[in-house]
């Protein structure tokens, strides 16, 4: 098997060696770099080709959302896992929309933020559970009326059968849960979250649900929490 190949990025030395110490030891995980702020990243990731980069938000010269709206547009791009120790934040938000995987507290137990590296990798992009909830709350409750509209023109150029798909994604439905709900394989299901990432031009599921939510399509009390 081969191991992923995980790039570290935070201002914090003691963070970054007990982030080290953690995933280190993981027999699937290699530790490729390490990086004490955001304006490092761009030539690390081309001398170590990381799988993953764990990235720090706020750091003294360049954060680590410039850092991932840097690495975005990247031919190849390792996908990027924010670290934060905020609950609910516009940053947050702007990390994601510019294209990361993954939210996770730096708070979360290191077998979460483990299973949450292990899962981006495989294409899987994540949130932490415990702001999960907080986080998509934040989004509706701070979307102008103009972005519900955009949003709204963009689901538009889904079918029916995709937009259904957005809706269960928005909801925090994996594959499996959507195929049960819809009476569908789960292969089918993968088909369509393609077809509406390459329709809507976005990067992973959580822009989809980011995006069911603008819309208005998912609400407080939708989210099914898987």
């Amino acid at each position: 098997m081969t191991a992923i190949r995980l790039l570290l990025v935070d201002d914090d030395p003691l963070v970054r060696a007990g982030l080290s110490f953690m995933m280190g030891g993981a027999d699937d995980i290699e530790i490729v770099g390490e990086a004490a702020d955001g304006g490092e990243v761009e030539a690390l990731v081309d001398r170590t080709r990381p799988d993953v980069v764990l990235m720090d938000i706020r750091m003294p010269t360049v954060d680590g959302l410039t850092a991932t709206e840097r690495l975005h547009g990247r031919e190849d791009a390792p996908q990027v896992v924010v670290l934060t120790t905020f609950h609910a934040d516009d940053q947050v938000l702007r990390a994601l929309r510019a294209g990361a995987a993954g939210f996770v507290l730096k708070d979360t137990l290191p077998a979460e933020i483990l299973d949450a590296v292990r899962r981006v990798a495989a294409g899987d992009p994540v949130l932490s559970p415990t702001v999960t909830r907080q986080l998509m709350e934040h989004a509706v409750g701070t979307a102008a009326d103009n972005r519900r509209t955009r949003a709204r023109e963009r689901i538009a150029a889904l079918n029916e059968r995709e937009r259904e798909v957005a809706v269960a994604v928005g909801r925090g439905l994996a594959n499996a849960g959507i195929a049960a709900e819809l009476f569908m394989s789960v292969a089918t299901v993968k088909t369509h979250v393609s077809r509406i990432l390459a329709k809507l031009d976005l990067n992973n599921r959580v822009q989809i649900a980011l995006l069911a939510y603008d819309a208005g399509l998912v609400g407080d009390g939708d989210q099914d929490g898987r």
